[in-house]
């Protein structure tokens, strides 16, 4: 299957062909085809996926002839609403990626910066907005934004939204949604709190499942460093030094450790950066800017601010700390192997550790394979 066979507009076709991008992977070739129709969409699919585009291609499609003249129509015709800054401008620049040889416009906002330039924007006129809830609202209560023209709503990551406490703000902007509108809702699972939301919000839905959470590894060498806690930053110097070549994202539990464990790096002449929620909106962009152009080889992240990052050819991931449920473990690998590539993971665990480890054997089903580290 190629995207030629989804019937996909020459324009968009080829933006594709522009980044590469022949084949769709599983959630795509199924919702792309529905969503183009206008078709509710139900997908339960973990980060990783290739589920922005699932959504962002059939919006294109759909509203790419309506007339953008500018300064004609400045209503805001797609809304898509992300937990994160990261994902947000993630999205805004997919949607740049798919839509580059149509005339639709484009504008992200987000909490944590100034508003004056993403307001400039939106006075201007767009087509497509993507937005974190908070900023979202402070925009409509300020008489900014009106979402009485939106013809097509998604509601991204939503198990991430409920987990983030943002479900507050969802409730509040549902209502001020038309009626009559195409809703996609995306989420890695199904509480039942976002269950009750998708059942009001969607239409006769079409469900689209894709790999449950256990199956992203297979891809995936696994390996446990059994450390304990004052020996692990010598364990990750040694690892890193093994790894020169590779990308290499870093999962720490807290802020406090991510910072502790870049500045120790550093130090050690290992260049990186860090991303966490409390870094200002330009460093974290410059962090993961540095890493995606190769500046820097490695990155160390939070598990809220790591979410959704997409990294193309990221070859290691390393759990410096294990997670606090055995899911996140799986979200955290599955940002290497993608796309068919291997790729390898490291996980440190301490004593106080080892039954988190084995709620994580137990979810995957596979025994990660020892790795012990020469002193």
């Amino acid at each position: 299957m190629t995207f030629e066979e989804l019937n996909i507009s020459e324009p968009v076709l080829k933006a594709l062909d522009d980044k590469n991008y022949i084949t769709p992977t599983p959630i795509q070739e199924q919702t792309i085809p529905l969503a183009s129709k206008g078709k509710d969409i139900l997908g339960i699919a973990q980060t990783g996926t290739g589920k922005t585009a699932a959504f962002a291609i059939p919006i294109i499609e759909q509203l790419k002839n309506i007339c953008v003249a500018k300064g004609v129509n400045k209503a805001i015709k797609a809304l898509i609403l992300t937990p994160t800054r990261e994902l947000a401008i993630q999205i805004d620049e997919s949607f740049a990626d798919y839509g580059r040889y149509t005339r639709l416009r484009h504008t992200v906002i987000f909490g944590g910066v100034s508003q004056s330039k993403q307001v400039n924007q939106l006075n201007q006129g767009t087509d497509i907005l993507v937005a974190t809830p908070g900023r979202l609202l402070d925009l409509i209560n300020q008489g900014i934004i009106h979402l009485d023209s939106i013809r097509h709503f998604v509601l991204d990551e939503a198990d991430r939204m409920l987990d983030m406490g943002f479900i507050h703000d969802i409730r509040k902007i549902l209502p001020l949604l038309p009626k009559n509108k195409q809703t996609m809702l995306f989420s890695a699972t199904m509480p039942n709190e976002i269950a009750k939301i998708s059942k009001a919000l969607l239409n006769t839905p079409e469900k689209i499942e894709i790999a449950p959470v256990s199956s992203v590894v297979d891809t995936i060498e696994q390996h446990v460093c059994y450390v304990e806690k004052p020996l692990k930053m010598d364990a990750l110097v040694k690892i890193l030094n093994d790894e020169k070549r590779e990308r290499v994202l870093i999962f720490s539990r807290t802020k406090h450790g991510a910072d502790k464990i870049a500045r120790v790096l550093i130090k050690q002449k290992i260049q990186c950066g860090a991303i966490h929620g409390n870094k200002s909106q330009n460093a974290r962009q410059k962090a993961l800017s540095d890493f995606k152009e190769g500046k820097t080889m490695v990155i160390v992240a939070t598990d809220i601010a790591a979410r959704g990052i997409d990294i193309q050819d990221l070859g290691v991931v390393i759990n410096y700390d294990l997670p606090d449920v055995p899911e996140t473990y799986v979200h955290r690998i599955g940002r290497t192997g993608r796309a068919g590539n291997t790729g390898v993971a490291f996980s440190f665990c301490s004593q106080e550790d080892t039954p988190m480890l084995r709620s994580i054997q137990k979810l995957t089903g596979k025994k990660l394979s020892t790795l012990s580290i020469p002193a």
